[in-house]
């Protein structure tokens, strides 16, 4: 009944003084909606890093030229990943699927409709390895790989720039890539623009079509592996780094004159990046909080100050320290926490309008983050508020009572 007592009290007072009270709470206010506002930006990125990441295979090796040169001169990049690099690799019997991979970029036109594209030249593999699908017609296949068939599969935008927005007509149409027509067979599934690179603007033909009549090249530019159980990466990149020393007469001492890249090391690379990230932003934030418990803690004791005849009454009809300390300490948590609450609901508003307004990626509140914020805010009033308080608490009541 007394701590009831003692809360009425403080609501009270602080009632009693709105303007102070509110100006107290404003630098509260501000921190939260900063650390809500960081944590939202940073978890917003961490989720489109993920997508983009996961969108190309997390169960993947990447195998790429090495560099060549000497003395840290580098002229550029081995030609030597060769169509029988990646039938050895299947010999593994962990992997799932290997995908030959050459790139380049091209002019596609149909009639007077041009489109400046990336080309992929590659199997029927890919799509499964890579978590692309094919929306409309149908996939590359071992037949047209075997061929060197003129058919390719193109990526929605590519699709749109061709054909217009009603673009599914475009199917068994013929486009001419560098001059040369190819039959469309298949329409991509919409992925995404993934920044420094757009998957749904692409053309895409079977690698021995591209090596030999678009590229003029014998070499692979990358050789893409997946496995059965994405546990099993790590022994996967060591028997297939075994498999190519072997296959280039790298023996001994003999630097590889290859490059295997594991999807899930970059995701994890990805992933301690953004903690840093969120780390860093939230410690700026939070530091506009501690500013607003130090003026919370100037409030306090301006009210010790003033009420100091009030202590001193109180003190003389029986009030202990304890019950005058906890008065006042309860007045800086209540000041802190609605400031806590206040700001995290304009700091989940900020985030819905920034996200709202652009569409590059969304900010995401996470619950933890809104919780932080509130015990974070309530912690603060009670560091800050603890010092006022107890000043108040060990108020001698004779000198209180004669204080003007």
């Amino acid at each position: 009944m007394m701590f009831l007592t003692i809360i009425k009290v403080a609501l009270k007072s602080l009632a009693a003084n709105k303007l102070r009270s509110v100006l107290a709470m404003l630098g509260i206010i501000i921190g939260v909606w900063s650390v809500i506002c960081a944590l939202a930006l940073a978890a917003g990125a961490h989720d489109s890093i993920l997508k983009q990441i996961s969108a190309l295979g997390t169960n993947v090796l990447m195998i790429m030229p090495g560099e060549r040169g000497s003395r840290g001169v580098m002229s550029g990049n081995w030609q030597n990943l060769k169509i029988e690099d990646a039938s050895a690799l299947l010999k593994i019997t962990q992997v799932s699927h290997v995908a030959p991979v050459v790139r380049g970029s091209v002019q596609a036109r149909y009639f007077n409709k041009n489109t400046h594209t990336s080309l992929l030249g590659t199997s029927a593999t890919y799509f499964a390895l890579r978590n692309f699908k094919v929306q409309y017609g149908r996939s590359l296949s071992d037949a047209d790989c075997d061929a060197a068939a003129r058919v390719a599969i193109i990526g929605p935008t590519t699709a749109k720039n061709l054909f217009g927005a009603e673009f599914t007509w475009g199917l068994d149409q013929l486009v001419e890539v560098n001059g040369v027509a190819y039959r469309i067979i298949g329409i991509l599934l919409a992925k995404g623009d993934q920044g420094w690179f757009n998957p749904d603007d692409q053309v895409i033909i079977p690698f021995s079509t591209a090596m030999h009549q678009v590229l003029g090249i014998t070499y692979l530019q990358e050789i893409d592996v997946s496995a059965q159980d994405e546990s099993r990466l790590t022994e996967i990149e060591q028997k297939a780094t075994v498999i190519l020393r072997r296959r280039h007469h790298l023996f001994g001492d003999a630097v590889d004159d290859f490059n295997i890249h594991n999807m899930a090391d970059v995701l994890d690379t990805a992933s301690t990046i953004n903690k840093v990230l969120s780390g860093l932003l939230g410690g700026i934030a939070g530091i506009s909080l501690l500013v607003g418990g130090i003026g919370v803690m100037n409030i306090m004791l301006v009210t010790v100050a003033e009420r100091t005849r009030e202590i001193g009454i109180r003190k003389a009809i029986g009030a202990r320290q304890r019950d005058i300390l906890r008065q006042f300490l309860i007045e800086s948590v209540v000041m802190a926490a609605t400031g806590g609450i206040v700001g995290v609901a304009l700091g989940i508003a900020t985030a819905k309008a920034i996200t709202a307004a652009q569409s590059t990626f969304a900010l995401v509140v996470r619950p933890w983050s809104v919780v932080l914020a509130i015990v974070f805010s309530a912690g603060v009033g009670i560091f800050f508020g603890y010092y006022p308080a107890r000043r108040a608490a060990k108020l001698d009541p004779i000198e209180a009572l004669r204080y003007e």
